[in-house]
């Protein structure tokens, strides 16, 4: 299956890294891509690393397991670089987007010689401005979407006004915060 793009995901518990893949598999199958999207919890409690993993194909997936090799990784916390090997297996014609202030030539020394490609994200700064709060989730699920460009940037916004719009009906506040998040990740990822 050589048209799969798979994807692993780090982050701690409670900052929305399974949430941000499930809604990048959502978005992906309303393109008409075979999906899958989930997540591989240790201790599970608040701020315990976690990783979450999608798989997405323009053909069925018969693949069922982790995923060792990702083309992308996300780093939804970059205190995560110094306590979990977030290069592992990944392929250098793929990519990084870590949540961080630094640019992608400041982070680079703290990856362990990975040669791919390295995009930046202040989804803490974005989620700040545009929620109120840190939610870095639907920030780096922009960046991911930019960086990846697995799914038509317009149509993946156009998903998830939709989405946003049927599950947050009674709060237009948290509506158009994640989609000023969202838009504003789309055009501050540094590395490209």
């Amino acid at each position: 299956m050589s048209n799969v793009v798979e994807i692993r995901w780090h982050g701690r518990g409670g900052q929305g890294a399974k949430t941000a893949s499930l809604l990048l598999a959502d978005a992906a199958f309303n393109t008409g891509k075979y999906v899958q999207g989930f997540p591989e919890y240790g201790p599970e409690r608040m701020g315990a690393p976690i990783t979450a993993y999608n798989r997405i194909s323009d053909e069925r997936i018969s693949i069922h397991s982790n995923i060792y090799e990702p083309d992308y990784v996300v780093v939804v916390d970059d205190t995560l670089l110094t306590s979990v090997d977030v290069t592992l297996g990944l392929k250098e014609d793929g990519g990084m987007i870590i949540n961080t202030a630094k640019s992608p030539e400041e982070i680079k020394p703290l990856l362990k010689g990975y040669k791919g490609k390295v995009c930046t994200i202040d989804a803490r700064t974005i989620s700040m401005e545009a929620l109120g709060k840190y939610f870095p989730n639907m920030p780096m699920l922009a960046a991911i979407v930019k960086v990846s460009k697995i799914v038509d940037e317009e149509r993946f916004l156009k998903d998830m006004e939709e989405s946003l719009h049927h599950k947050f009906a009674k709060k237009p506040g948290v509506i158009e915060g994640n989609l000023k998040a969202l838009s504003r990740a789309m055009e501050e990822v540094k590395g490209l």
